[in-house]
């Protein structure tokens, strides 16, 4: 990360131009350390002999899998430091006794042992991480997981829909001891009536919940859970496809009073729920296209990702009111330039959500430097997506008030070497740490950096 006292060092160790002499240079200091951590890619072994020689115990532990060679990795197994020895198996148990998700691949490097040993593992802690990090376990492994006699085990294996729960084992997990299972699977098995019934019948606030979210459940399910007082219940069921227009407005509306009145409970259901109507999607058209005056911005927002629709359903999400269903739309594969154009200039792009719409085939990437001119800054970011931006723009972008439109410019590729330097000298570490980064910073500014902090 951006070292705050010394962004020169630490940008220069994400530096992909960076030689090889000057990140070991670099290694002997910790913001040069943090930097060379981020960057991509196997390190050279002497890079990595300086790291150890340098650093601690939060510094091998980065040092590990394919980013170092088995040279440097044997090396680091015969360590006469058991903190150094042991720091990256150490930080992944930490993480596994925390209950972190990490990747299978980093468990079987940790442990020594591939998934298949590791999920018969004696401890019941490491068995729920294989658990929650293998996806595409066999049926015949999900089973034993299923029969683990330790609660968070089963807990774990039944905590995504894959590989799921199969048929002659949801009784069981129905009717499991621990609440986490019962919850777990109530949220995704297709439930019979007594199924149903008995769930009903506990009283728990989380298991209806879960219960409410349930996609399989029947319009007498349904019916059933509108009586239940709980906000999150309650938007769950309006978004449900039994529900009649009348009733969903009614229930939005009962949470939307509550809302007003000061629940919480009522601000998470109506602005923290990410729950979606998926099933519209796979609805009949003619039933879609019901959606487009829904007056609940969920539905028509995923109206707004299907890909059939007609004409006239794509002219009147792209002047949806809300513009979450105007983005939406626009990621079909047949959005017209003015509208993309137009939707990008009014509001600017998403970081978030990949990939950008500037990347869209159909967006006029010809009218990007125009952007320069936009009063938004959020908007004028834009520009910078030209790769071919004139010096001039960059320069105008470069003098913002704005931090971030700083960071843009330390990052483009047209940055000129006199702009390269003022951007290393920005009162902002974060963008004086990216120019320090840029690849075209050349070797001679690089040992001058090296010399400037005793390196």
């Amino acid at each position: 990360m951006t070292s705050l006292a010394h962004p020169h060092l630490s940008g220069l160790g994400r530096n992909p131009a960076a030689p090889h002499d000057v990140l070991v240079r670099l290694a002997a200091h910790a913001a040069g350390r943090d930097g060379i951590s981020l960057r991509p890619g196997r390190l050279a072994d002497s890079v990595v002999d300086a790291l150890l020689t340098h650093g601690d115990d939060s510094t091998a532990v980065r040092l590990h899998g394919d980013r170092i060679s088995a040279s440097m990795r044997a090396r680091i197994a015969e360590h006469p430091d058991p903190a150094i020895r042991d720091a990256y198996p150490d930080f992944v148990r930490g993480m596994v006794e925390r209950e972190v998700t990490i990747g299978i691949g980093a468990l079987e490097e940790a442990y020594g042992q591939p998934r298949t040993a590791l999920v018969g593992a004696p401890s019941p802690s490491l068995r729920a991480a294989v658990a929650r990090a293998w996806f595409d376990r066999p049926l015949a492994v999900q089973a034993a997981l299923l029969a683990d006699p330790d609660p968070q085990v089963r807990a774990a294996a039944t905590e995504h829909r894959q590989p799921g729960v199969p048929p002659e084992w949801r009784e069981r997990c129905l009717a499991d001891p621990d609440p986490a299972v019962r919850v777990n699977v109530a949220r995704y098995v297709p439930l019979t009536s007594e199924q149903f019934a008995q769930l009903m019948r506990s009283g728990d606030e989380e298991l209806n919940q879960a219960v409410a979210e349930n996609p399989h459940l029947s319009a007498e399910m349904a019916e059933r859970l509108m009586g239940i007082d709980d906000p999150l219940v309650r938007v769950a069921v309006a978004q449900s496809r039994h529900v009649d227009a009348a009733t969903r407005d009614r229930l939005y509306a009962l949470v939307e009073a509550e809302r007003a009145a000061g629940s919480i409970a009522a601000q998470v259901a109506l602005s923290w729920n990410f729950t979606e109507p998926d099933w519209l999607r796979e609805a009949p058209l003619d039933e879609r296209m019901s959606y487009l005056d829904c007056r609940h911005t969920t539905f028509r927002r995923v109206l707004a990702s299907c890909r059939d629709l007609p004409e006239e359903a794509w002219r009147r999400l792209d002047n949806d009111p809300d513009l979450a269903v105007r983005r939406a739309a626009a990621r079909r594969p047949d959005t017209p330039p003015d509208v993309l154009e137009t939707l990008v200039r009014r509001h600017g792009d998403v970081s978030h959500i990949r990939p950008p719409l500037v990347d869209h085939p159909n967006f006029p990437r010809h009218v990007l430097r125009s952007f320069l001119h936009e009063p938004d800054p959020h908007v004028r970011y834009v520009a910078l997506q030209d790769t071919d931006l004139p010096v001039q723009g960059l320069r105008q972008l470069a003098a913002a008030a704005e931090p971030f439109l700083r960071r843009g410019v330390a990052r483009h590729p047209n940055l000129t070497d006199d702009l390269l330097e003022q951007l290393l000298w920005d009162p902002d570490p974060q963008v004086a740490d990216d120019a320090a980064a840029h690849s075209a910073l050349r070797p001679t500014r690089m040992y001058r950096i090296l010399i400037a902090a005793g390196l």
